[in-house]
């Protein structure tokens, strides 16, 4: 790609990607890309299916054969020339002179070391939600991709859809009056074999075989070193914080980008974790918890609770609130004038009013002032790839999802300690309990650490 190029050739680059001359305007914009992924099965399956006809797939990285066997193969049906890798970093050493952008489907604890590899060959990056698994990654990325110049992407889907944009123009239009209250909620654990959660008989987990077709030591990655142990592999990871983020972590970045994007809250001052039954010695994820977060008033707005329930906990608005029955996941934006409710996605918002009045207010909606996608909802990829080449951000690029990962990570941290978090997000520190905040930069192996370069950078 021509931006790799000048990337390479120009020495040292500042600012965002749109602070650059439009360096792709000579190239054919409807030529293919050169795609490269690290992960594809599970999530990345879901990743690479928008990609597969439309660029060249040059290069697959995973850790597991078996659990990527059925995409490996599929991937080869289409692209027969295509290379096959289970560590990120030799693919990057034999490919990168052919590798254009790069779609990384990992576990979370790995996103941020495969993506700075990546940005600093120059190779655009687009990464599974959430971004990061904990605050100083959050903050290099967003800065490395600044810094590289590169086109990024999280791939939450429902930032992409019409639904979130309603969201923020209603609010921006006064329909729902002044927002000072937020609940979120998300239903029970189903801890199970093979599922998204599993929970160990015992902690730790007992000592296994590792699989033939497994790379335990890439899989890793950063992490410290441990048993292998089958609860933790293909995709039940998440609810080990050495790993993953728990639900909050996982759904937070679907869950809560609406009034995350449309109240433009920040960081939060404060969280509170309510958590009757902690694993904190487990370092696994409680059964039950809320969050509480406290947003400080801005100059648009006054402040804002925002309060997070999972595990089987929800609201309760009281008789007289227009939401008579609770769903088992969803989001309530609580206005002066008018409230709102979505799915576990921003996809279809719908104001909390009578049948007529819902009826009477779809007819004539605020104006429509942000840009819908022409790939339409839920297509985060294609926004990317439509980004590289059109040289554009896509709008959950770095710089706002690195924000919108770190306020969820200062709510985990509350889950996986429990109680109160005063935040200084200036200072990036935990004024109140400063033994937490080696959690906010956890240390990685060696092998896996990164130059302190990065710490310089604005």
């Amino acid at each position: 790609m021509l931006r790799r190029n000048f990337v390479k050739s120009g020495g040292v680059v500042l600012g965002s990607a749109l602070t650059f001359p439009n360096i792709l305007a000579c190239k054919n914009l409807n030529s293919r890309l050169n795609i490269a992924l690290i992960g594809v099965g599970g999530r990345g399956i879901q990743n690479w299916q928008p990609v597969i006809n439309s660029e060249n797939i040059v290069a697959m990285c995973d850790v597991d054969d078996r659990w990527a066997s059925k995409a490996l193969t599929r991937i080869k049906e289409s692209h027969v020339n295509v290379k096959k890798f289970k560590d990120y970093r030799v693919m990057f050493d034999k490919m990168q002179n052919m590798i254009d952008a790069v779609i990384i489907s990992t576990p979370d604890h790995t996103h941020f070391h495969a993506a700075i590899t990546a940005m600093e060959l120059g190779i655009h990056v687009c990464i599974e939600k959430p971004l990061a698994h904990n605050v100083w990654q959050c903050r290099i990325l967003k800065k490395a991709a600044n810094h590289y110049g590169v086109i990024s992407q999280m791939a939450n889907q429902g930032h992409t859809t019409n639904g979130i944009r309603q969201v923020k123009e209603w609010y921006e239009a006064g329909i729902l009056g002044e927002v000072q209250e937020v609940h979120a909620w998300f239903g029970e654990f189903n801890f199970k074999p093979g599922h998204w959660w599993d929970k160990p008989s015992e902690f730790p987990p007992k000592k296994q075989i590792i699989p033939k077709t497994l790379d335990w030591n890439l899989w890793l990655g950063p992490a410290k070193n441990r048993n292998y142990n089958k609860v933790y592999v293909p995709k039940s990871w998440r609810g080990f914080f050495d790993f993953g983020n728990g639900q909050l972590g996982d759904w937070s970045c679907h869950t809560l980008d609406a009034p995350f994007w449309a109240l433009n809250l920040g960081m939060p001052s404060s969280v509170f974790g309510n958590v009757p039954d902690p694993r904190t010695q487990e370092n696994f994820v409680a059964d039950k918890s809320t969050v509480e977060f406290t947003f400080p008033a801005n100059n648009d707005r006054k402040s804002v609770k925002l309060k997070w329930y999972e595990g089987g906990f929800k609201p309760n608005f009281g008789d007289d609130f227009p939401l008579k029955n609770v769903p088992n996941l969803g989001m309530v934006m609580i206005g002066s004038k008018n409230s709102l409710i979505t799915g576990g996605r921003p996809n279809n918002p719908r104001l909390l009013v009578s049948e007529e009045e819902w009826s009477e207010f779809k007819k004539n909606p605020p104006k429509q002032k942000i840009p819908r996608l022409k790939s339409g909802d839920e297509t985060p990829i294609q926004e990317w790839i439509d980004g590289i080449k059109n040289d554009f951000l896509p709008e959950s690029n770095f710089n706002y999802s690195a924000e919108l990962t770190e306020m969820a990570l200062i709510g985990v941290l509350s889950q996986r300690f429990g109680g109160k978090i005063d935040y200084d997000a200036e200072k990036m520190q935990i004024i109140n309990r400063p033994e937490l905040n080696k959690f906010l930069r956890e240390e990685a192996r060696d092998g896996w650490k990164v130059s302190n370069f990065y710490n310089s950078l604005k």
